[in-house]
């Protein structure tokens, strides 16, 4: 088997580092104050040493490109961009990337000084994913956000005049005190900026942080769904496609690296809390490739100063490591699929999980009774009663 029949294969790069931690996040995120000095160097250092370490994994197999790069945290923003610059160098040393490659970092809007965007493009970032939350300055405080609206303008100026022609902007709704207008102004205030993307998400209370502890007072169901339908329109008329529950995009600018994890590609994860999933073939007793399917996940040492502390390790950098057994290859493959709207196809299923159709089938008779699945003999897809209930589709192939 060669690797054009393994599935794509991306990097994810945890920075773990933040200003502020903010009161919803549940991140692997480490506040440390604005002036707080962060060990770049002894940093770049072990994510290319946790980087060697997992190509370990790829020196028997086909030789595979790397189709994206996402660098997401924390604040990817407040690394320098000669770190990035180091970073990127070493990465071109040891993988191979596709032509058209796509490499996102996710920025912070209150933390970019002038230049930097140029930077980072100068170090081969071709794709920003701006987090700026809301527009209005009440819901900002209460997110605990260290930007304001205007920064964030500037901020999209500023990549423009870097080069940045492809960005998302995060959006949340759901907020305390917001109501449809507010709602509805954050998304025509983001238009504004002609992002090619949006990632519009509602605001759900995760355990282990502030908001779950001392909950703030959300909007009520009615307000809940007449925001989404007026908010789910405006996009729409404005070109966005909604590809994914909570991802809209222009034609041709979806994220090519989200779209890998929906599709259940592989990716490997490097830094700080990073997890990876990776599709390796198996070997005979002669050492040959056999063209049989294992596919592993693992993940690194959360806390910072602990992940540093492996590159003394003989262990190295990973804290866990787990082959998925083969009858929980449905449920992992549907939890990523489903949750596109335009659906997956059966070959996609049976080139990243070794499975056919049939393996499916009790799940998708529940689901087709009860209305939550289209499919043809191509192609599944959550219907739009599915996408409201994703849990209960997902709980039907659970076994």
């Amino acid at each position: 088997m060669s690797a054009d029949n393994l599935p794509p294969l991306s990097l994810y790069i945890h920075v773990p580092w933040c200003v502020r931690k903010c009161p919803y996040c549940d991140f692997n995120s480490h506040g440390v104050g604005r002036d707080a000095g962060l060990p770049e160097e002894e940093y770049i250092t072990a994510l290319l040493a946790d980087l060697d370490q997992d190509l370990q994994l790829l020196q028997d197999q086909p030789e595979r490109e790397l189709h994206s790069i996402f660098i997401g945290g924390g604040t990817p923003s407040l690394l320098s961009g000669a770190a990035y610059q180091r970073l990127f160098d070493g990465l071109r040393a040891r993988m191979t990337f596709s032509a058209d490659c796509e490499v996102t970092l996710e920025a912070n809007p209150g933390t970019l000084e002038q230049g930097r965007f140029a930077a980072y493009r100068a170090a081969g970032i071709n794709r920003l994913s701006l987090g700026v939350q809301t527009f209005q300055p009440e819901q900002l405080e209460v997110l605990g956000r260290i930007h304001s609206a205007e920064e964030a303008e500037r901020a999209v100026a500023s990549a423009r005049a870097a080069g940045f022609d492809n960005f998302n902007i995060d959006l949340m709704h759901g907020l305390p005190g917001q109501t449809l207008e507010t709602a509805l102004d954050d998304i025509q205030r983001a238009l504004a900026l002609k992002p090619t993307h949006l990632s519009w998400y509602q605001l759900t209370l995760e355990p282990n942080t502030e908001f779950y502890s001392r909950p703030p007072v959300l909007p009520e169901d009615d307000l809940l769904w007449d925001i989404q339908d007026h908010g789910h329109a405006e996009l729409e008329a404005a070109g966005f496609r909604r590809y994914e529950i909570s991802a809209y995009a222009l034609e041709g600018r979806s994220a090519r690296h989200n779209l890998n994890y929906w599709k259940f590609g592989d990716y490997l994860g490097i830094g700080a809390g990073a997890h990876g999933k990776l599709t390796l073939l198996k070997t005979d007793s002669a050492g040959n490739l056999n063209g049989e399917l294992q596919l592993q996940r693992r993940w690194k040492s959360r806390q910072p100063e602990a992940y540093l502390r492996r590159m003394q390790d003989p262990r190295g950098f990973v804290a866990g490591q787990q082959e998925i057994d083969r009858d929980e290859l449905a449920l992992e493959f549907m939890m990523n699929a489903l949750r596109l709207t335009g659906g997956v196809s059966f070959e996609d299923l049976r080139r990243t999980t070794g499975l056919d159709r049939e393996a499916l089938e009790p799940g998708l008779s529940q689901a087709r009774s009860r209305g939550l699945i289209v499919e043809d003999d191509m192609l599944l897809r959550a219907t739009p009663q599915g996408l409201l209930f994703l849990n209960d589709l997902l709980a039907m192939f659970d076994t």
